[in-house]
Parts: structure tokens; sequence; C-alpha cells
């Protein structure tokens, strides 16, 4: 009796170890799921729930899945090689066309950071009336500090901590309104496509998967160590970044799909379009209450300044990789790579007279670059030089490149109607 008692209580600790170990892997998904959540993503949402009502919830699913096919992939990189994805372009293809590939990337992470930037900016105006100009700047002043002077281990605490407080937000605004739940989850695994809701559909998917997160992903996730030369530990590392991939883009699906919830729940059922964020935050006031415009503020504000951050970190990465270095904020290539995709982000906010359509021309070089992102990531995880036994499989390589084909012709379609 007491032998077997001792089995299951060692049962339970060892479980319990596994569980413990589980979320010390959790971190870097979490980081890469404020790209998820960014102020496009809230513009895109907000238009779907108001025009569509629970109709195009299914898209927020599917998106989810193709996000995490693909950010899993690059992680995967990441484990295998020791180097992120811009660093195995720079050592796995020509110099020249290494250092192209990486230009555009980097400019792709600058016109993120003007979208990011006028996103927290918005934020601001709308809490404490500061023009769009000077929020930016406070924006990439703050962000800059959190980069600089943190470590990346205080950076993740931090970046999670926003992740909670807008969820925690949302919760709040949803608890406010009446939601028809059976509704709701017909439409997240029932594709319906209403009359003229193509180019929302396309919104929502091509503002999920962004270039700047597949290179932060596989960089990020060299901050949990491990021994590259022990098979079960590279397996246990594989598995583990993908729970933390699946767990982390599930906290992005369920605050998108809340996004879409919250504006069906009050803007389809009073029938108003919403266009833009000032908007969605000036109705909600009358609607239901004063405090939901400031926790709908509060929160936007939060996102901007998240995603600003994992911007700057994706930047730097960037252009550190173009010499051969890992992301590191006390290294000058770190350091430069930060400020070229800060400064020409604020250096065009100056001249810009509609921020709205700022945040389509950003949206639009984005859908130009990140086929090149795509396309470089299969082709590295699909070599056998460069991941060894730990290449794509044939399987892995269909369903991925078919995907990368799917984001390509969706952002192409969009360039060419926006």
């Amino acid at each position: 009796m007491i032998k077997k008692l001792k089995e299951q209580l060692t049962t339970m600790h060892q479980k319990n170890m596994q569980v413990s170990e589980v979320f010390r892997y959790i971190g870097p998904g979490i980081i890469v799921t404020v790209g998820f959540i960014d102020p496009g993503n809230w513009a895109a949402n907000l238009a779907a729930g108001a025009s569509f009502g629970y109709n195009l919830l299914w898209v927020v699913t599917l998106s989810t899945i193709m996000l995490i096919l693909l950010q899993h992939n690059v992680a995967h990189l990441g484990i295998v090689t020791g180097r992120c994805l811009s660093e195995c372009t720079y050592q796995f293809l020509p110099r020249w066309l290494s250092r192209i590939l990486l230009s555009t990337a980097g400019i792709a992470a600058a016109a993120t950071a003007l979208a990011e930037f006028i996103g927290a900016a918005i934020a601001l105006k709308m809490l404490f009336h500061i023009p769009l100009l000077w929020g930016s700047i406070l924006t990439a002043l703050v962000c800059t500090g959190m980069l600089v002077t943190n470590s990346y281990s205080k950076l993740e605490k931090i970046i999670a901590g926003f992740v909670s407080l807008i969820a925690l937000a949302y919760l709040a605004e949803l608890s406010m309104v009446h939601i028809d739940w059976p509704l709701a989850g017909r439409s997240w695994v029932s594709p319906t496509l209403p009359n003229e809701s193509m180019l929302v559909v396309l919104s929502i998917l091509g503002a999920v998967i962004m270039p700047h997160n597949l290179f932060l992903h596989s960089e990020i996730i060299q901050s949990r160590q491990f021994n590259k030369q022990d098979p079960a530990i590279m397996r246990k590392q594989l598995r583990y970044e993908f729970m933390d991939t699946i767990f982390s883009m599930g906290i992005g699906w369920a605050i998108n799909s809340a996004m879409i919830l919250l504006a069906a729940a009050t803007f389809f059922v009073e029938g108003i379009e919403v266009t833009e964020l000032e908007q969605a935050q000036e109705l909600l006031v009358p609607l239901i209450g004063p405090s939901a415009g400031v926790i709908f503020a509060i929160a936007l504000l939060f996102a901007g300044f998240a995603s600003s951050a994992t911007a700057g970190m994706a930047g730097a990465s960037i252009f550190a990789g173009m010499f051969g270095e890992s992301y590191d904020m006390k290294d000058l290539h770190s350091r430069v790579g930060l400020a070229l995709t800060y400064v020409p982000a604020l250096v065009l906010i100056m001249f810009i007279q509609d921020s709205f359509k700022a945040l389509l021309v950003s949206q639009m070089f984005l859908s130009l670059q990140l086929p090149i992102t795509i396309f470089l990531q299969l082709y590295l995880t699909g070599s056998s030089s460069v991941m060894g036994v730990y290449k794509n499989r044939k399987s892995t390589s269909i369903m991925l490149w078919s995907i990368g084909i799917i984001v390509t012709v969706m952002n192409i379609y969009l360039l060419c109607v926006a």
C-alpha cells in the first residue's frame, strides 16, 4: 500500500515537473503574438464585425492555423541551426543576394514600425489629445528605452504583461455586451462569404502573417538554451516550441476573435459601418457607456507599444544578421538596425496628412515583401545543407509551399485592389 502510494506521488511529481518545464519554454511565441494583434489587425477585425457580424470569425481560425505552421517552421530553423533567418540568409546565400533580400526585409520592418507608431499615437490622442506626430515620437522613445535598457527576459515579461492587459480589456468589453455564443461557435468553423466580403477576408488574412515576425521568431527562440548535440534534447525543444507557438497563437486567436465579437454585438446590430479606429472608440461610448471607450483606447495603446517594440527588435535582428551577427542591443549593428527601423518611420510620419492612408501604404509594402520572406524561409528549411536531418519532410514542404502560394496570391490581389 505504502509502496503504491509512493509510486503515485513520484508519478505526480514527474508530471508536475514536466508541466513546469513546459512553462519555462513559454515566451517567444507570446512576443510573436503581438504582431498578430497590432493596430492593423484591429482595423480589419472591427471592419469585419461591423459589416458582416459573426460571419467572418472563421477567417481568424484559418489565418491562425496558417500562422502557426509558418511560425513553427521558422522557429524550427532557429532551433536547429542556432541562427536566425537573417543570419542563415547571410551564411547560405551569395553575399550580394543576401544583402538585397535582407534590405527589403529591413524596409518592411520600418514600414511595420510606421503602422505601429501610428496605432499607438492614435490611442494617445484618444486618451490625452496628444498630436499624432508627438504621440509617435513618444512611442518610439518608450520602445527604444525598453529595448536598450532591458534584458531579453525582462522585455519578454513586459510584453507578456501587455498581451495579458489587452486580453483583459477585451474580456471587460465583451462582458458589457450581449454575444450570441452559439452563432459565434458555428461561425468559427463554418466558412461563409457574404456579398462584398472578399476584400475584408483578405485583409484579415493579410494582416496576420507579417515578414518581420518570421525573422523575429527565429531569433528569440534561441533565448532558450539547449544542447543541439543531443538528439533527445533537440526533439524535446522542437516539441516544446510547438506547444509555445500553439498556446501563444491561441491567445492571438482569442483576442482577434474578441474584436470581431465586440464589433458584431455593437456596430453590426446598429447598422453602423466602421472604417477607422478613432471612429470605433467614439461610437462605443454611446452604445455601451463611457468606460468602454477608455478601455478600448488603453488596449490599443498597449498593442501599439508592444508591436512597436517587436518591430524594432526585428529590424535590429535583420540588420545584425546582414553582418552574420545575432541580435544584441549591446552591439553596434543591432543598435544601428533599431535606428534604421525607427528613424525613417518617424520622418515619414512628419509628412503624413491622412493616418488611415498611411496605414494602407505601409501594408501595401508588406504585401510586396512578404512572399520574399516566406519563400526564403521555405528554401532554407527545406535544404539538407542547412537543416541536415531536420529539413522539411516532403508532406510538410507541400503544405508550407501551398500556404506560401496562397498568401502570395492573396497579397498580390490586395495590392491590386488597394
